[in-house]
């Protein structure tokens, strides 16, 4: 790791590979621009990537055995490298999307519902003052919360992770990739 003199640290991992074939995924039919790179370049990637703090920069450095016969590869590899992690972080934002638009149905669901409860509670509240009347009213309020349980989660919890992997992954969609000759 080096600073720069922003002091945004800078983080530089090598691959070694033998060809270029070897980093993309030999099931995708697409020209190398648009290909996914290999599942398990992709994790090797993407793992080494996230441990690291997020407004990291990342500089990548492929080393490869065999040299393609048409010229210098840096330029093809740079943006096939980019297009993946760009096309993930759009994937990611979507999902993103999907999980706030499930936290905001359930947010409603669970208000609706909980008022009910509440509503409920408050009613039989009113009838008397037995113990099945205060172990009923107490079990609708604890129900009605119970039900807030989900979208609390979505909106404390879980929607940050992905929001981290988006940021991850536009980094890596800018990141630094200088392709050397050799082991």
């Amino acid at each position: 790791m080096t600073k720069t003199s922003s002091n945004v640290p800078i983080h530089r991992q090598a691959l070694r590979v033998k060809d270029l074939a070897q980093l993309f995924n030999s099931m995708d039919p697409t020209p190398f621009l648009n290909k996914d790179l290999d599942p398990r370049a992709n994790e090797f990637i993407e793992s080494w990537a996230s441990t690291h703090p997020v407004d990291s920069r990342f500089h990548l450095t492929i080393h490869l055995e065999q040299w393609p016969e048409n010229g210098d590869p840096t330029e093809l590899l740079t943006s096939a490298i980019h297009n993946h992690f760009i096309y993930k972080a759009e994937l990611t934002r979507r999902k993103l999307r999907q999980v706030l638009k499930q936290g905001r149905m359930s947010l409603f669901i669970g208000i609706t519902f909980v008022s009910l409860c509440l509503i409920a509670a408050d009613f039989i509240g009113g009838l008397g003052e037995g113990a099945g009347y205060r172990i009923t009213r107490e079990s609708l309020t604890i129900v009605g919360w119970v039900a807030m349980w989900r979208p609390m989660q979505i909106f404390l919890y879980d929607w940050w992770p992905i929001q981290r992997k988006i940021r991850l992954f536009m980094r890596l969609g800018s990141a630094h990739v200088q392709v050397v000759q050799g082991k």
